[in-house]
């Protein structure tokens, strides 16, 4: 039996930003991970590192500043990997979010970000509006442009896990949990690896498993608590053709939920969709009604893009949010990342429920500090607002 402190399950952004955060405190850790790196959600992402524009709408202002914060880090900490692009908001007639709405969040976010590089807006001129990659002009009454980042999610989730493994993490894959067993010293975890049964003990287990959170905790002794969550399926569809201008923000014209058209490796994705999923997380794939709508959308705005039959899809994909269950749209749910422990004091088991791309090493340090106590000391290794990531 091999000996850890921390057993993390997945290595999805959360899990790899567990590991890293675990092994910077010179933590000895085992990462388990069924697939591989980004697996689910983690490469099934809209591919920004965002603030969370939106999130004003709802209030999750403390959620917003989080975000700035961590995407100013990963600016600094990854810059081959997070690139700032121009965002434009484009505002017509019939656009249910005012002028006057859009500017007020814009100086709100800026105030959030602390006037950081990046953090600054204006608007386009009007005689600028043609070079806009054939944005739809017909009623058009202001376009606003403010500055985000993109990512590639999976690079990024490898890149953390590299630098996990760099302090000393341990990684297994494929590997399976079969079963943990909580004790008074900690957990002992039985897993497959490459068909041959292993256990480990560990004084922490961290289920970082995304959609599959609660499956997990099924195979833990003593039986924990199921959460009430929901899952969100969300789908993004990439076709040929280049936007060489930068990323829109735009309204869907059925609903007004936000869509972001934006350019990938060449060519151009849209998404993404909110759509209750129910069954295995593994199963989730894209859906006729989303591909529509998403098409539709683009198609409202950009109508000289090549989008006139399902034949022009280069490819789809859809990933899976997890949600605190609830009633109502999807977009008035919190986004604030859920961590449930098998007890408050010393737990020996935590769960992460939702989180964020652009707050995963954020999660990671409020992970750490909910075990601290569970843990022994060593010596820092290193800080994780302070490690370069570097793609392979």
């Amino acid at each position: 039996m091999s000996g850890f402190d921390v057993i993390v399950v997945g290595a999805g952004i959360h899990g790899a930003g567990v590991a890293q955060a675990a092994a910077a405190a010179g933590h000895r850790v085992l990462v388990l991970e069924q697939q591989h790196p980004a697996y689910g959600t983690s490469s099934r992402s809209s591919k920004l590192i965002h603030g969370g524009l939106r999130y004003l709408e709802t209030g999750q202002f403390r959620l917003v500043r989080e975000s700035l914060h961590e995407r100013a880090l990963m600016l600094k900490n990854a810059p081959e990997l997070v690139q700032l692009k121009p965002f434009y908001i484009p505002l017509y007639q019939q656009t249910r979010r005012q002028p006057w709405q859009i500017r007020v969040g814009l100086s709100l976010y800026a105030v959030l970000g602390g006037f950081r590089t990046g953090c600054r807006f204006g608007t386009v001129s009007r005689r600028e509006w043609s070079q806009l990659d054939g944005l739809n002009t017909d009623g058009l009454h202001s376009v606003f442009c403010y500055h985000d980042a993109q990512t590639d999610d999976a690079l990024l989730t490898q890149a953390v896990l590299r630098s996990a493994q760099k302090l000393g993490a341990t990684i297994c894959m494929p590997a399976q949990l079969q079963h943990a067993e909580l004790h008074a010293a900690g957990v002992e975890a039985i897993y497959l690896e490459n068909g041959h049964e292993r256990t480990a003990s560990g004084k922490v287990l961290i289920n970082a498993t995304g959609p599959w959170v609660n499956e997990t905790l099924k195979r833990v002794t003593p039986a924990q608590p199921i959460h009430p969550i929901e899952l969100v399926q969300g789908t993004h569809l990439i076709l040929p053709g280049q936007l060489t201008h930068g990323i829109y923000y735009v309204e869907s014209p059925r609903d007004g939920r936000a869509i972001f058209v934006m350019p990938w490796y060449g060519q151009t994705m849209i998404g993404t969709t909110e759509t209750r999923y129910r069954g295995d997380p593994a199963g989730v794939r894209p859906l006729q009604t989303e591909i529509n709508y998403l098409m539709q959308t683009l198609k409202h705005y950009f109508p000289a893009h090549r989008h006139d039959t399902r034949h022009s899809i280069v490819r789809s994909f859809a990933g899976l949010r997890v949600l605190p269950a609830g009633a109502g749209h999807a977009f008035r749910r919190p986004r604030e990342t859920v961590f449930a422990v098998d007890q408050t004091d010393r737990p020996r088991l935590l769960s992460i429920f939702g989180g964020k791309l652009t707050g995963w090493r954020a999660t990671a340090e409020k992970v750490m500090q909910h075990v601290q106590s569970s843990l022994p000391t060593y010596k820092l290794l290193a800080d994780t607002r302070h490690i370069r990531l570097l793609p392979e």
